[in-house]
């Protein structure tokens, strides 16, 4: 038996809903084909972007969008992404296919608006210039009279757009530049001078934060820049590594599918890390920041696995199994948990892309284990972090111990309990109690995911993962049983 233990009475941070956010690069079929089509498409589209990946992403309400790229902003030119006439060019970076330029500034943003949900623009600072990040604000959001504005206008669009977070360049101690901490932040504050606020839009600006457990980027960035950033980034991929501190061993990926009991528990042992990474990456920042004024912003993270077989492995396309929902939900509870200093996170990829909570091929579309998580998750977005605590055993193997159970739990606007719980186990069910404390409820539902870790939905099958719901739950003095499944995230709501 597994003691679960949630007090509503002891209550902490707002989660922003933000933390619940994707990423989409220009990359592979993650653009075209995966979210646009162009008008002329057979299939169903508005604009030129497809109608049942945006239904399928407005259900899991996708707060924020982060674009264009990746390492792909730090050699995009917004100019050749508008009007009529747009330059071609090769995708150096990823596969070096030719990128028309059909899916912009325009089509981006028109995304957005379908989605109901905030732009994130990264910002060229590899090898653009200040000009060209300034123009590209004034294009988008000024509404009087520039030649920016009036661009914009012969380019069918009147009204200015609302772009509430922009990053300053995007991996810059990598594909973004190779730069030093410190010369970086001198950079960074140069371009940030220039991204002006317009009328009434105010933009979030974000700075090139470390890569993994780089802490001297951290503390360099908020010693040298922390007062002029509203976010510092943070990007952390999920590998089955042997060892939690490795940089990425890109040799030891590993299959998407197909993978054997050792890889998935390394797997969710490196997933588990991303605690103690943002952990310190608080303490050197609150050595600057104290009152929490700069924000952690989490804009790459999720699981990199070979490639699969038979398609161009410069397109990152992977198959999504039990074992990435597994991943995302102990990753979501950390976020959960932190969100006192984290208020966004950008899952890479949204479609297509690494952890995908869609894939398409053709006309066909698919609702991966991961896009599962983010339906059973989105209740905790803009709610209050609550306490809770499992009194559990570890899982595992020798090599790769890992708690049976994961949490995180809020308290939603309309006074109701959401409880996010995962048991990690591979092959052991657990039967858990739920200790109730801080209120009094009446009623419980749940819906939840299972499988065998390599359970996938295939294409041209029957999903082999859907949400389930569970048999009614009886409350008695405050307290209720559950059997979670080996494998399995669920949510649990209390009223």
């Amino acid at each position: 038996m597994v003691l679960l233990f949630i007090n509503a009475g002891r209550k902490y941070s707002k989660i922003n809903k933000n933390i619940y956010g994707h990423f989409s690069e220009h990359l592979g079929r993650g653009i075209y084909n995966g979210l646009y089509v162009g008008e002329n498409s057979p299939i169903a589209n508005t604009r030129g972007i497809r109608n049942d990946v945006v239904e399928a992403l407005r259900h899991i309400q996708v707060p924020v969008l982060r674009w264009p790229g990746g390492c792909f902003a730090e050699y995009y030119n917004w100019k050749d992404g508008v009007g009529t006439d747009r330059k071609r060019m090769v995708n150096a970076g990823w596969g070096g296919v030719v990128e028309d330029n059909s899916f912009g500034t325009h089509e981006f943003l028109d995304l957005c608006e379908q989605l109901g949900a905030s732009a994130y623009i990264a910002a060229n600072v590899g090898s653009g210039t200040p000009r060209e990040v300034s123009e590209w604000v004034e294009y988008m959001t000024f509404s009087g009279e520039s030649p920016m504005a009036n661009w914009r206008r012969e380019n069918g669009r009147d009204q200015p757009w609302k772009v509430e977070f922009m990053g300053i360049g995007n991996e810059n101690w990598a594909c973004g530049g190779h730069m030093s901490p410190e010369y970086y932040a001198d950079v960074y504050k140069r371009f940030e001078t220039f991204v002006r606020n317009y009328d009434s839009n105010k933009i979030f600006r974000v700075a090139c934060g470390a890569d993994g457990n780089d802490y001297k980027w951290t503390e360099t960035l908020m010693r040298l820049a922390g007062k002029r950033m509203n976010g510092l980034s943070l990007h952390y991929y999920t590998m089955p590594a042997y060892y939690e501190t490795e940089p990425y061993p890109w040799e030891r990926k590993g299959p998407a599918v197909g993978f054997d009991e050792a890889s998935y528990y390394r797997t969710l042992r490196r997933a588990l890390y991303m605690d103690e990474l943002i952990r310190r990456h608080k303490f050197v920042m609150d050595q600057y920041d104290p009152e929490c004024q700069v924000s952690i912003i989490l804009d790459e993270w999720g699981t990199w696995h070979e490639a699969e077989p038979e398609t161009n492995p410069a397109f990152l396309f992977q198959q999504n199994t039990m074992r990435d929902a597994i991943v995302a939900a102990v990753s979501l509870n950390i976020f959960n948990t932190h969100s006192d200093r984290v208020h966004m996170a950008n899952l890479a990829q949204m479609v297509n892309v690494l952890q995908s909570v869609i894939l398409t091929e053709g006309e066909e579309m698919i609702l991966t284990p991961t896009y599962h998580v983010f339906d059973l998750f989105k209740g905790h977005q803009d709610s209050t972090l609550i306490e809770s605590y499992v009194q559990q055993d570890l899982t595992g193997t020798e090599e790769a111990q890992v708690p049976a159970l994961h949490v995180s739990a809020s308290e939603r606007a309309d006074g109701k309990i959401h409880i996010t719980v995962v048991n990690l186990s591979v092959d052991e069910p657990q039967q858990t109690q739920l200790l109730l404390s801080g209120k009094t409820f009446s009623t419980a539902e749940a819906r939840y995911i299972s499988g065998d870790m390599n359970s996938h939905n295939p294409f041209g099958q029957p999903p082999q993962v859907e949400i389930q719901t569970m048999l009614p739950i009886v409350i008695k003095d405050n307290s209720l049983f559950i059997d979670l499944p080996a494998c399995c995230v669920a949510e649990i709501i209390l009223d």
